[in-house]
Parts: C-alpha cells; structure tokens; sequence
C-alpha cells in the first residue's frame, strides 16, 4: 500500500517537473513578465545611456521617475510607467533591444521628430499594453517589425526609409483606428484590411503596386498618391494601362493620310499661340505672387505679435523664423525649461500645436496650447517687456525658485528673443476663480458653496504667503485678482501671474485692475507686499459679495467694493453684503462674518494697519478650529433644505 501510494506521489512529481520544463522555453518566447516600478527604471536609463540625445533627459536615480523625468508619465498608482513623450530631443542613433521594449505596461510611446536610425527592435511594437505609437520624422530603416500589440490604436510611422513589405499582421489589429505610413520606400501589395475599423490611414509616396482593396476605395485620392505602380479606386482604373501603339493606325486609307497631316499644321500653329499667350500668362502669376510674399514678409517683420502665425485660433503655422526675427539660428528654438520639468518640446512644437486664446490681461495673452497626445500647457505672450535679456534671465531663475508651492500654478518654461517673450505654464482645467463667480449666474449654474469658497480662498493666501517669504522682503506679486486665481481638479485656489511687474514698462493702470489696487499704489505706482494684502483683502470680499471690482463682459455693475462694504457693514446691514447664492447654506453666518473682517482688515487704508499675509493664513484657518467637525457642510445643508422643501 504504501509502495502504491509513493509510486504516486513519484508520478505526480514528474507531471510536474515536465510542466515546469514545457513552461521554460515559454520565458523565452514571451519575454514582457510582470515588472515593477524599478525595472522600468532600469529599461529607461539602458536607453538613454545607449541613444545619445541633444536635449538633457534629467533622468536621474535621485529623482522620482513619475514626478520629475522628463517625458515620462505613470498610472495613478505611481507603480508602472504607461507613456514616453520625447519628440524632438535630439536622439541620435538605433533604439536597442531590451531598452523600452521591456516596458510591459507602456501604452504611449511618441519619439517623433528625433534622428533614430537603423531597425526598429522586434520587441518595441509587440508590448502588449502598446496602445499608441508615433514614430514619424525619423529615420528608421528595415522592415516594419510583424510582431505588432494587438491593442495598438495609433500606428504611425510616415517619413521614415521603411523597406519591404507592409506586415500582414496588421490585419489582426482590431482597435487600429489611426495607419500612417506614409513618406518610406516599402514595396508589394496592399493587404485588405477590411477587418479594421481605420479612421484615418496613408500610404502616400511609398513604391507599392497592384491594386487598391475595395475595403480601402473609401479613403481619398491623397491616401495613395505617390506610388507609381498601384492602381484602382481612388487611382486611375487597373484596366486602363498604357495603351499599345493601335493596328488601326496602319490601316488607315490613303485619302484620311493628307487631312491628319494638314491638321497637325494648323493644329502646330495653334499650339504655339497658345503657348505665347500662357507663357505671358504665367510670367504676370509669378509677378503677383511675389509681389504679394514680398508685401507680406515686410508685414510680418514689422509685427511684434504674430497670432496668425503661431498661436492664435488654433494656427498650425510652419514659419517658425518668424518668432524672434532678430535672434541668432542657435537660440531660435531655446526654450528655457526650469529645472524639475517633466516636459519635453521646443518652440517649433509650440506654433505647430492647435490653441486657443483663453484670455487677455495687462501682461499679454493667454492661450491653451495642445502640443503632444497627452501634453497640455498654457502660453503666455508678454508685451510692454521692458526688461532686457540678461536681466529677465535672471528674474525668471529667481521666479522659478519662488515658484515651488502646491498653491502656486507651476512655471515650466520661458523664451526670450528681441521680439517675443513667452511663459510656458501648467494647464489648470478647472479654469479661474473669477469665472466660477461671475460666470453664467443663471438658469443651471452650479454655484459655489461656501466651503469650496473658503478653500479656494485659503489656498490662494497660502501661495501669496510663500511668495512673500521666499522671495524676501522686497518680492511681490503685484497683480494679484480673481482671474489669478486658478482652480485644481480639487477645487483648490493656485496664484497664476506672479513675479511680472518688475520686467513690464509703466501701464496706465485703467487696464491694470485698478479695482484691486491698494491707495498707495495708485499714486507711486511701486507695489509692496502691504499692497498684496490690500489686493487680496480684495479679493475676499469679491469672493463673499460676488461681485466685481473690474468691469466684466456682460456685467455693467463695478463698484469700488472697500468702500461699498464699509458703508454696508456701518448701516449695520451686514446681512445686506453677502452673495445671494450663499444664504442658503445654514450655519455659516458667522464664519462669513469672520471672513469679512479679515477682508476689511487687509484693505485697511493705511498699509502698516494692514496683516502679513501669513497673519491672513493663519486668521483663515482659525475660521474652522473651534467648530470645524460639528459644524454641518455646505452639502449638508443643502440636502437638509432640499428635504424641508420638495
């Protein structure tokens, strides 16, 4: 019995060992294993160590990979890496085997517009989790890898010296939606790919044959020009090849031989009237053309603010030498990254995004730039910069510095050139304090509660307060208004603008936000931090009354607000200042009340009357400590109200 029973448990050891054994050479086949944070490192430093690069990575062991390398991005969990963004940075040479490749959770790889060469590894294209590849404006070479990531979406590969044959692989792809291949030297037939569910697809200016797929007709004449030898819808028809000299030609009779001759005569001699006449045609179109790119190019030297030509309405110009005419070739696509910046793009990727304009203030105008597939910044385009090049310089190092608060918006980037001076910010969706108050106040609006209100509000003293202490006695904000004040997806307040006074010439302040500015300043015209304070007591009060200290669009209400609530508060109808969509909530008269004092404390008329702003800081979050968990929320009371009165 006992003989029986080890003779089984032997059996079911070699079932096991020849599992084991089966499984092994699997490793090899299947080489994207589960991974970790640490290897994910490792692969990336193999590739940068092995691809040289113009651009400095700052890929550094001492710093976080999620947080601070440049260009790369992790999930939310800070666990994997899933995109690499590193389009024009100067990479030079082969991608190596075993670098990337070994990302098994990378969903985004875009290496566009840099110098790689030679064959595209076989394990890049088959990561498993590969969802979007572009990989145009190189100078990749070979064959196109058949071992593709069956969740690939995004295949682009155009402007490459691609050889061979497009892999019939990609027939297999389900989710493709985007199939670029355009500009390579690849060869042989089109595979049908009626399987696909493609959007967008271009095999122009490549050497391929044969004819279209009737599953491929639909795509336009564009999708395929370039390839002498395909034929079929959208192209000339398959049938119609060169003809043959015709049988027919010879047996002609001889009375028809002297009337083809005799018209070919007329026919010459009609020919090259026709030809004087087009050539003096033709001679007048290039006189017009040049005289109207001649009267544009002056225009466009004696324009300071091109926004037809970069950044306005969603422009996607290619004249990037229009930006900073006066600069050497060197610097005109030096953009100055700060340091912890995780961007990677140059000024060229900035006129050719699509944008926005989102706003124009004192300083210049604001526009929300879409650069990369997942990268989106803002754009600032100063003027009246009175500032010269080695002084900004130097002023934006010491922003930069100062800069570093989780309540202030982060400053990625900056250029300076004789006729542009562009900031590069981080884009805050949420948008501005100012438009969440004022902002379509009617039928369907979703106000803010007074608890986002005092968090905004603590917030934005939180960052004025930092800026005050690092950047020393003599450092303000100088313009410091509600549309400054940006919102997180957590509703949390961030100051935007800061540090740009000192760099502008003198403007008239009817179009600097008088509304906001402290007595003192209006007269001297040099801002303190005691008229920060004054700015933001402001600000408060804004925020409590709704309403505006500025002229707003659609708004014919401005009122000197300072004065306004004193007058208010000294009829002792206190009740009388506050916005209508706060009275509502229950049980926060009193912490509105407190807000207010803090208010008119800040736009006291004499400045040393005036609170520090980390006085205002600490006055705010006192508002909470005595009654912060007993005291219902704003939602509380919004749903107890909403059940009292159905």
């Amino acid at each position: 019995m006992f003989a029986s029973q080890i003779s089984k448990n032997i059996m079911k050891l070699q079932s096991l060992l020849a599992a084991v054994a089966f499984l092994i050479p699997l490793l090899s086949i299947f080489p994207h294993v589960v991974a970790d944070l640490d290897s994910d490192r490792q692969a990336l430093l193999e590739f940068a160590n092995s691809v040289p690069h113009i651009r400095k990575l700052n890929w550094n062991l001492a710093l976080p990979i999620c947080y601070s390398w440049a260009g790369v991005t992790c999930n939310k969990d800070g666990t994997r890496v899933i995109a690499i963004h590193l389009p024009a940075v100067g990479l030079f040479g082969p991608i190596p085997a075993n670098s990337i490749g070994k990302l098994d959770a990378l969903k985004v790889l875009s290496l566009r517009a840099n110098y790689l060469n030679g064959s595209l590894p076989s394990d890049l294209l088959s990561i498993p989790s590969l969802q979007s590849v572009y990989l145009q404006h190189n100078n990749f070479s070979g064959d196109i890898p058949v071992s593709l990531s069956p969740r690939l979406g995004v295949l682009d590969l155009s402007f490459n010296s691609f050889t061979g044959k497009i892999p019939t692989t990609i027939k297999s792809l389900s989710r493709l939606s985007v199939l670029n291949l355009q500009f390579n030297s690849l060869t042989g037939e089109i595979p049908s790919l009626d399987t696909l569910k493609l959007n967008l697809l271009n095999l122009s200016y490549n050497m391929l044959n044969g004819s279209v797929p009737n599953s491929l007709q639909k795509f336009p004449l564009s999708s395929f020009v370039g390839n002498s030898r395909l034929c079929g819808t959208p192209l000339i028809s398959c049938s119609l090849n060169s003809p043959s000299p015709s049988p027919a030609a010879d047996s002609l009779s001889p009375p028809e031989r002297p009337k083809t001759v005799t018209s070919k005569k007329l026919s010459t001699g009609t020919i090259i009237a026709i030809a004087v006449v087009a050539s003096s045609l033709i001679f007048l179109l290039v006189l017009v053309i040049s005289f109207c790119c001649l009267k544009k190019k002056v225009s466009d030297n004696t324009s300071t603010i091109k926004e037809k030509v970069a950044l306005a309405n969603g422009g996607r110009s290619e004249k990037t030498e229009d930006f900073g005419s006066g600069v050497p070739d060197a610097e005109k696509n030096k953009l100055v990254f700060f340091e912890g910046c995780a961007y990677s793009f140059n000024l060229e990727d900035l006129l050719r995004a699509s944008a926005e304009v989102l706003g124009k203030g004192s300083y210049g105008t604001a526009y929300k730039a879409v650069l990369d597939e997942a990268t989106i910044v803002v754009v600032k385009r100063l003027r009246e910069v009175g500032a010269a090049k080695k002084e900004f310089e130097q002023h934006m190092e010491i922003v930069g510095r100062v800069g570093r608060h989780p309540n202030i918006v982060p400053l990625r980037a900056y250029y300076y050139s004789k006729d542009e001076k562009l900031l590069v910010t981080e884009y805050m969706p949420a948008g501005s304090l100012s438009a969440a108050l004022h902002g379509n106040r009617g039928i369907g609006r979703t106000p803010l509660d007074w608890d986002t209100r005092l968090k905004i509000s603590l917030g934005a003293a939180k960052g004025i307060a930092h800026i005050h202490t690092e950047g020393g006695v003599k450092f303000t904000h100088g313009n410091i208004k509600s549309s400054n004040v940006l919102l997180t997806r957590d509703q949390d307040g961030c100051i935007s603008d800061f540090g740009l006074t000192p760099l502008m010439n003198y403007i008239p302040f009817k179009y600097r936000c008088a509304g906001y500015r402290a007595p003192e300043v209006i007269e001297t015209r040099k801002g303190t931090q005691k008229s920060d304070v004054y700015s933001f007591g402001v600000l408060l009060l804004e925020m409590l009354t709704a309403k505006s200290p500025i002229p707003l669009s659609g708004h014919d209400e401005v009122v000197d607000l300072p004065r306004w609530v004193r007058s208010v508060v000294r009829e002792e109808w206190t009740a009388e200042v506050f916005d209508v969509e706060l009275l509502k909530y229950q049980n926060i008269e009193e912490e509105m009340v407190q807000m207010l004092q803090i208010g008119l404390a800040c736009v006291a008329k004499v400045p040393d009357m005036r609170p520090s702003m980390g006085q205002v800081v600490r006055m705010i979050e006192e508002i909470r400590q005595p009654q912060g968990e007993t005291r219902p929320s704003s939602e509380d009371s919004r749903s107890k109200d909403s059940n009292a009165h159905p």
